[in-house]
């Protein structure tokens, strides 16, 4: 890997968050990383209460990476067919013959955004799943290969419960990172509120192209990583899970830990925040910097934990800390 291509990679960056910044007050670590999950080939969950402008940041980050944008309301009614597509029954104008015509459903896109994801059923959830994992949809018998890159962000609100379908372990487990927006600082809400009630909305131009963007992701996969980063993902992934091997901490509130996926995950992301910050190689202070966005979903809490107030949030913590 040539120093021109680290120091691009880190301009990108850069370049990014900048661009980024003259649209979107604050959030400047969620950005940051929701651009470190792209370029790592992994998908992004967004929990917030509405208003803080997760689909505006999703929205401009696509087109600042000049990437083909769908947006998908998912409610209780949504049905698959409604995200991947159809066959339509045509009438061929030459033939005067009538033949079925598949038309492409929002999920064929190179950034799609799944608005309020667990307000639809699970049927339709598993339908994602397998264009998330695999990169392709089946329908009609067809397995179909979705564009390249593909990147699903997709945004759940932590307060409204009622008509939700919660999303399950299987399909959390495929979120590369889970990402929590907060509220603005007050300083930050002032700008915002100011910046966007006296002005017209910047015009903003492509930072990078899908080629570009196909490379870096080639770049995160030929990283070397040494053996000792590698035994503290899998470290940090293991002691997670209830046994006689883990923390007590563990034992006493934790009733399900994050899985191999969690150890590769860890690995994918802590390569790709070394490629963005013009780094030849991972360290373990990447692997540490990424734990909580990659092992906060797959932690699920016991009864205790939940009757003492606990979050996966506060495991994870503790977690870094007894690895430090």
């Amino acid at each position: 890997m040539s120093e021109k291509m680290l120091r691009k990679a880190g301009e990108v960056r850069k370049r990014v968050l900048e661009e980024l910044g003259r649209v979107i007050v604050g959030q400047t670590e969620i950005m940051e990383q929701a651009l470190l999950a792209l370029i790592a080939r992994g998908h992004c969950l967004l929990i917030g209460v509405p208003g803080l402008a997760k689909t505006l940041m999703v929205s401009t980050l696509a087109q600042l990476l000049d990437l083909k944008f769908q947006r998908i309301q998912f409610t209780p009614d949504l049905m698959p067919a409604d995200m991947i597509g159809t066959d339509i029954l045509q009438d061929d104008p030459e033939t005067g013959e009538r033949r079925f015509e598949f038309f492409k459903g929002p999920v064929f896109a190179n950034m799609l955004l799944a608005d309020e994801i667990n307000r639809t059923p699970p049927k339709t959830q598993a339908a994602l799943l397998q264009a998330m994992q695999e990169r392709e949809v089946t329908t009609g018998g067809r397995t179909l290969v979705l564009p390249q890159p593909f990147f699903v962000m997709a945004t759940q609100n932590p307060i409204e419960q009622e008509g939700t379908y919660p999303l399950p372990e299987a399909q959390l487990d495929r979120f590369f990172f889970s990402l929590r927006v907060q509220y603005p600082s007050l300083e930050e809400e002032q700008r915002m509120v100011r910046m966007t009630t006296s002005m017209a909305p910047p015009r903003l131009e492509p930072v990078l192209t899908v080629e570009e963007i196909l490379e870096l992701q080639e770049m995160v996969w030929r990283m070397p990583v040494a053996d000792h980063v590698i035994e503290l993902a899998v470290e940090l992934a293991r002691k997670s899970r209830p046994g006689k091997d883990a923390p007590d901490f563990i034992r006493d509130y934790v009733s399900w830990g994050a899985g191999p996926r969690a150890s590769q995950t860890l690995i994918y992301a802590a390569k790709a925040r070394a490629l963005l910050w013009s780094r030849r190689y991972a360290s373990e202070e990447d692997v540490k910097a990424v734990t909580m966005p990659v092992l906060g979903h797959r932690i699920l809490l016991n009864y205790r934990g939940e009757a003492e107030g606990l979050k996966a949030e506060d495991i994870v913590q503790r977690l870094l800390q007894a690895a430090s």
